[in-house]
């Protein structure tokens, strides 16, 4: 219990507990679209927000929301109104997303250490503003998905159905991609950009495996997210290790777990 004596370890707690909470109950209507790409699309798109706030000297998060949120509406506009495959919008704008963050930091002359904390994540190093930043937006984003998980369950099990039952679709999706684009943003500090997808994919994956229906998936995939975050932080703090990547090799550890129990 020690290193709750610590202010920055307090902070990277309650910060990591609400990332685990927004990212898993998410992922499950992300991953239940099979649209299990997005989260890395958002999380490079999120990049080149940071890539802007750092040279232009802005927060970085701020505007790493700003520009999630709208790589976000155009993924869904082309996907929508173009007829195109949705994996290959993604793969069109991970790719491209990555390259201008890339471009932007080397013309800025941003590559340090305030960068790559964004890439693999910095969980111990969020500020107050920071924390108040997550906890603004994730109460909203947490605030719609439970308020609309009725029917954006309904679009991810048929999504023509839904629509010919009343159910306002396309306003949902644009609402989903919304959603989950600041929580992709919010959450690039805790594990990073190049790791944020696992936390949001992998819990869902492993809760899915025992079959027990949409709710208790839910809770199973928030257990073990919350499990992942408490568990690879600590290992993390007493070992000196990453804390992105220890979150992320804890929750592939329960996925792992996961099919072993349900192997028949």
């Amino acid at each position: 219990m020690e290193m709750f004596e610590y202010e920055f370890m307090q902070r990277a707690f309650i910060a990591g507990i609400l990332i685990a909470t927004l990212a898993s109950l998410s992922g499950t209507f992300v991953v239940l679209r099979r649209y299990s790409l997005i989260s890395e699309t958002l999380a490079h798109s999120a990049l080149v927000g940071v890539a802007v706030g750092l040279v232009a000297g802005y927060n970085p998060l701020w505007v790493a929301v700003v520009v999630a949120v709208l790589s976000a509406w155009l993924i869904e506009y082309l996907r929508s109104s173009f007829a195109l495959y949705a994996d290959a919008v993604l793969s069109i704008l991970l790719s491209g997303s990555l390259a201008l963050a890339v471009i932007i930091v080397s013309l800025g002359g941003a590559f340090n250490n305030s960068l790559f904390s964004y890439l693999f994540g910095s969980i111990l190093s969020v500020s107050e503003s920071d924390l108040v930043t997550i906890v603004i937006f994730g109460s909203i984003s947490l605030f719609l998905l439970l308020l609309f998980s009725k029917e954006l369950y309904f679009i991810a099990y048929d999504e023509e159905v839904a629509q010919t039952s009343g159910i306002k679709v396309k306003f949902l999706n644009f609402l989903l991609v919304t959603v989950v684009a600041i929580i992709i943003a919010l959450s690039i500090r805790v594990v990073g950009s190049l790791l944020i997808g696992a936390l949001m994919v992998i819990p869902t994956v492993a809760a899915l495996q025992f079959r027990v229906g949409f709710k208790k998936t839910m809770l199973l995939s928030l257990v073990f997210a919350l499990f992942s975050v408490v568990f690879g932080m600590t290992l993390s703090y007493h070992f000196s290790l990453p804390s992105g990547a220890t979150i992320v090799l804890s929750v592939i550890a329960l996925f792992v777990i996961s099919l072993l129990i349900n192997k028949k």
